[in-house]
């Protein structure tokens, strides 16, 4: 083919292989997988599910469905850190807005939110804000050191 030997188990003779360990340390540097997207996603996947867990659907069925696209939307974002981070880095703000978003949703989307609405909006939206702000901070960091 190319005239380049093909061997499957080692790499270390690739000619791109030097750039291919820089890159994959870029990325990886930018954005560390195992401490920031696992969380993110359980907390979008908590918050989406948390109407029917914390029995507030049949009560407030706009802040469910609210509840179910903002937290769908958040395990969207954490699957995409995961499975493009090189170009999902930027969106890490993103995280940060729905935070605050969250935070103030069940005021702002609800008309009387019970208790269970308020903590649940409360708890989840500091959650996402916290790892949003992490997640930007792993993302500056890495960008000063390239």
């Amino acid at each position: 083919m190319s005239g380049y030997p093909h061997r499957k188990d080692d790499m270390a003779d690739h000619p791109d292989a030097f750039e291919m360990r820089g890159r994959y340390a870029r990325v990886l540097g930018a954005h560390d997988v195992a401490l920031v997207n696992g969380p993110v996603f359980l907390v979008g996947l908590f918050y989406a599910a948390s109407p029917w867990i914390l029995h507030f659907a049949a009560r407030s069925g706009d802040l469910a469905v609210h509840a179910l696209i903002v937290g769908g939307a958040v395990c969207l974002l954490a699957l995409g850190f995961t499975v493009a981070p090189e170009r999902m880095t930027s969106m890490s703000g993103a995280l940060v807005v729905i935070g605050f978003w969250t935070g103030a949703s069940p005021w702002v989307v609800g008309r009387h939110p019970g208790r269970p609405a308020v903590l649940d909006g409360t708890i989840c939206g500091a959650l996402a804000l916290a790892l949003g702000v992490v997640s930007l901070a792993m993302v500056r960091r890495a960008n000063r050191l390239l």
